[in-house]
């Protein structure tokens, strides 16, 4: 059996799930759309198998017998896209062998679960490029197009430098984060000072404004403030 890389990318998936699903719950189906889920960028470790998902959520249920999707790929976006897989409404998924790939391509999603997803087995360098998963959801007016950029890689980075990475990447969040805080607690500052500001003419104002009318009526009964001394 092959070793299979198992991709950070994918962790996201179940997190797009989520926000897609609680998205459709908060602003209702318009049945206008598909709308997909899938990691944007893949790493594969050459010699290995590797999966490229390709999840999406309609607010209609999927029909096979007007239900259109394929899997295309380019090697680069100048190239035309070869249909690598398509799906057969009697057949369900069904790969093209292209000579490019042979059988390596297989469907490992649920349809059920609007799953698409497939694997890409005995990687090679050969294999980078663009993945593009396109489905019709009739009666959905839209298509959903996804587009997932596969990169090969020839070996693993050491634990080394992975702990070196994170510790770099959290340094940098850390301070990322730092300086977003003062940035808030400098903002709420000015504005609670403004704000200050703000009340003390405001307090002026009335102040001066009462003095005005006490004068004034002053004047029309016969007398006027006593002058300071």
């Amino acid at each position: 059996m092959l070793p299979t890389w198992t991709l950070p990318q994918d962790k996201n998936i179940g997190v797009q799930l989520m926000s897609l699903t609680l998205l459709l719950a908060l602003t209702g189906c318009s049945g206008m759309d598909v709308i997909m889920a899938s990691p944007k960028n893949v790493t594969a470790l050459n010699g290995t198998e590797v999966k490229i998902s390709c999840i999406f959520q309609s607010c209609y249920k999927m029909d096979p017998s007007v239900f259109v999707m394929n899997w295309t790929f380019q090697e680069t976006k100048n190239d035309t896209e070869k249909m690598l897989m398509k799906f057969d409404k009697k057949k369900g998924m069904v790969p093209l062998r292209l000579d490019h790939f042979g059988d390596r391509v297989k469907f490992v999603g649920n349809l059920e679960k609007n799953d698409m997803s497939i694997t890409l087995s005995e990687v090679e360098v050969k294999d980078e490029g663009y993945y593009h998963c396109n489905i019709i959801n009739h009666p959905d007016r839209n298509a959903g197009r996804n587009n997932i950029t596969l990169l090969v890689v020839l070996e693993l980075t050491t634990p080394e430098d992975t702990t070196k990475a994170v510790a770099i990447g959290a340094s940098v969040g850390g301070a990322l984060a730092l300086l977003i805080l003062s940035m808030v607690v400098v903002k709420c500052l000015r504005h609670h000072k403004k704000q200050e500001l703000i009340s003390e003419e405001k307090m002026e104002e009335e102040e001066k404004l009462e003095a005005e009318v006490v004068t004034e009526e002053g004047t029309k009964q016969g007398y006027s403030l006593p002058e300071d001394a």
